[in-house]
């Protein structure tokens, strides 16, 4: 090989093991990011929350869609866990088996939920619904809802969230038929939106 051509080699390798680097490596190289909120959009929020509860459903009506999805990922960016045991539980033998089903999230690419709901029958007569390796996206003032359909038209409120993560258990009231309100829901009570459902079924 003569002194051009070596030159001229060692130039297009100069060139293209950059190029190549920068064309491919995106294919293998994983990064992460976690960019904070916003300053403006994390005070909103806390402003939002820190008022009552109907003031805040009153709120969201006039907000648009831009002050919504705000409010909703400021909050899909706190997390909280909470791991209560179940062992304790006694199960009313007279009763009906455990009723069980996986929870689907809402399909919206942002709101999700994952886990199992199951209302487990309790000596005493009573019943809880307990949430199973629940996973959920956070919101502002998130409840648990035992309803006839997906829409919350017809419900009981089994109280406020505990956490969007871990196992957590919630007192059923006597006179709920489970066979009527047969749809565990994840439910934002300010922004009435469903973060994610669960159709209970006998196992």
């Amino acid at each position: 090989m003569n002194r051009k051509m070596l030159i001229l080699t060692i130039i297009v390798v100069a060139i293209a093991i950059p190029v190549g680097v920068y064309t491919f490596s995106p294919l293998f190289i994983n990064r992460t990011i976690n960019e904070p909120l916003p300053s403006d959009a994390v005070q909103q929020y806390q402003k939002f929350i820190s008022i009552d509860q109907q003031h805040r459903i009153n709120a969201a009506k006039s907000m648009d869609e831009k002050q919504k999805n705000m409010i909703m990922r400021a909050a899909a960016q706190i997390n909280s866990t909470v791991n209560e045991q179940a062992d304790n539980l006694i199960q009313n033998k007279q009763q009906q088996k455990i009723i069980t089903s996986a929870f689907i999230g809402a399909g919206d690419g942002f709101h999700n939920t994952e886990g199992v709901a199951k209302v487990i029958p309790l000596q005493d007569g009573g019943s809880i619904l307990r949430l199973e390796n629940f996973r959920s996206t956070n919101g502002p003032n998130v409840h648990v809802y035992m309803s006839t359909n997906k829409d919350a038209t017809d419900f009981a409120d089994l109280g406020r969230l505990k956490a969007n993560n871990g196992n957590q258990n919630y007192n059923i009231p006597i006179g709920i038929n489970v066979a009527k309100y047969k749809y565990v829901l994840i439910w934002c009570k300010d922004f009435s939106v469903l973060f994610g459902s669960a159709q209970l079924t006998t196992s």
